[in-house]
């Protein structure tokens, strides 16, 4: 009976607390723009960080606009990892002002940017200028260099746990090499024999970059091509022998449909923005070889 007692009076107090006491918390909460980040901030700050997302699955980071639940839910969180993502540019100043205590941590700046204008050149070069490429976290090399932040800024928060914030770096950076030297080998006869691919929205120049692969999109910078530069787009597809045109869900797939209608190809769907950003690199290079081969 005492003990029935005792279990009904914890119960209470658990109810009363919102359940605040049955679990540990982590002793850091921090927020990133998009799932990619999640997976490669909880590699390196492990059980003592708890990360929250803002961008949400199915939704694009361009025009991306946090519910009045997640402003609520920033509170909480000390630091915010920002990644160069369009929505940040309106956001990140709303979000400071009901928040002024939070670090806003850009590492974007950790890495040299690319522009998003069309390649059609050589292997790798970037023709033209235009807005900055966000899409640094589909490069394993790109994603050594600003996860060191990550783990500096995280053993900073947490100098308690600073050398298990760094140790566990260091193996997450030598999985992310491996991850790289993994891809150089199955993408390098790709890299040889044919290293074009038609997207519709630029997402893949970093990885093409670091794979010696070449991405020309149908889409730049957000507008969609003129009739005369999706005619000049079905004339380099055929040119090139090129059949597939890869797609990413945040988008609309009509506009890349016509183009492959037009080139007798197919449109296959590639996901930037999945949450297990290593295994989705090995799929990528995988759909990548079986389309393009």
């Amino acid at each position: 009976m005492r003990l029935y007692l005792w279990i009904s009076a914890l119960l209470a107090v658990l109810v009363w607390t919102g359940g605040a006491g049955w679990a540990t918390a982590a002793e850091l909460t921090v927020t990133v723009s998009i799932l990619p980040q999640k997976a490669i901030v909880e590699a390196i700050g492990g059980e003592d960080v708890q990360v929250q997302v803002m961008v949400q699955p199915g939704a694009s980071p361009a025009t991306y606009e946090p519910s009045p639940r997640q402003m609520a839910e920033l509170q909480r969180s000390s630091v915010y990892f920002a990644i160069g993502v369009p929505f940040e540019k309106a956001w990140l100043p709303r979000l400071r002002q009901g928040h002024s205590d939070l670090e806003v941590v850009h590492l974007e700046d950790e890495v040299v940017r690319r522009s998003m204008a069309r390649e059609v050149g050589a292997k790798g070069h970037d023709h033209g200028s235009g807005m900055p490429d966000p899409h640094i976290w589909l490069s394993p090399p790109l994603v050594r260099t600003f996860s060191a932040s990550i783990a500096e800024h995280l053993a900073e928060a947490l100098p308690s746990q600073a050398a298990q914030i760094r140790s566990r770096y260091v193996r997450f950076a030598a999985s992310v090499a491996a991850l790289d030297a993994e891809l150089a080998s199955k993408l390098a006869p790709l890299a040889a024999n044919h290293p074009h691919f038609l997207v519709f929205h630029p997402s893949w120049g970093y990885f093409a970059k670091a794979y010696g692969l070449v991405q020309t999109p149908v889409q730049i910078e957000g507008k969609q091509p003129s009739p005369r530069a999706l005619q000049e787009l079905v004339r380099l597809a055929e040119e090139l022998d090129l059949q597939t045109v890869f797609v990413q869900p945040q988008f609309s797939r009509k506009t890349a449909q016509v183009v492959a209608d037009q080139i007798g190809g197919q449109v296959v769907e590639l996901d930037p923005l999945a949450a297990d950003w290593a295994s989705n690199l090995r799929r990528v290079a995988e759909v990548m070889l079986r389309e393009l081969s």
